[in-house]
């Protein structure tokens, strides 16, 4: 009873407001990855070298899904992904969930939209966005969104653990990004 508490505790936590931290700072060099992903329920292989050779990208990580948070955020950027993509950016969704949950996912709460990859350990490391908290179980992630530009550097950062702002202050960061390239 007590770890059910506990977890419960845990849960309730990741749900109110709250910053979490993230190192990779603005101007630091993301590390590159390639993922297995799925985009409206299919697979799809990720690599962040080859989209960025397309426009910039927004990696946003989010700790579980089919979690409150995680599936209203997913409705936000899928409503704002038709935006993104007349910027020029692509999002691209990070979670620990196994392939079976992200093919689900991407139909269900991305609405086809925009492809989510898994987060390997490597990636979680990389980009320093392991959620570890007492009663939360290993392997999930933080809330964060980066805007990487097409040189491969970080251009933003949101780092909350509350889902609200993430997609609006995206946005803002790729309109800036978009703001100072010429043509």
């Amino acid at each position: 009873m007590n770890r059910l508490l506990t977890a419960a505790a845990a849960f309730g936590f990741l749900a109110v407001s709250g910053t979490a931290h993230a190192s990779l700072a603005v101007g630091a060099k993301a590390p590159q990855f390639a993922a297995k992903g799925a985009k409206a329920g299919k697979e799809v292989d990720f690599d962040l070298a080859r989209a960025l050779k397309k426009g910039p990208v927004v990696l946003y990580f989010y700790p579980k899904a089919f979690t409150q948070g995680c599936t209203l955020e997913a409705h936000a950027f899928a409503e704002a992904t038709p935006e993104f993509a007349g910027l020029g950016a692509m999002v691209v969704g990070m979670s620990a969930d196994d392939l079976p949950t992200l093919k689900k996912f991407s139909t269900e709460e991305c609405r086809d939209k925009f492809a989510v990859a898994t987060a390997s350990p490597a990636v979680t490391k990389g980009y320093d966005v392991a959620l570890s908290r007492p009663g939360v179980p290993a392997g999930m992630t933080q809330r964060v969104s980066y805007v990487i530009d097409q040189s491969g550097h970080v251009v933003f950062v949101h780092s909350d653990m509350d889902y609200r702002e993430h997609v609006t202050m995206t946005l803002a960061a790729v309109k800036a990004l978009k703001a100072k390239r010429p043509g």
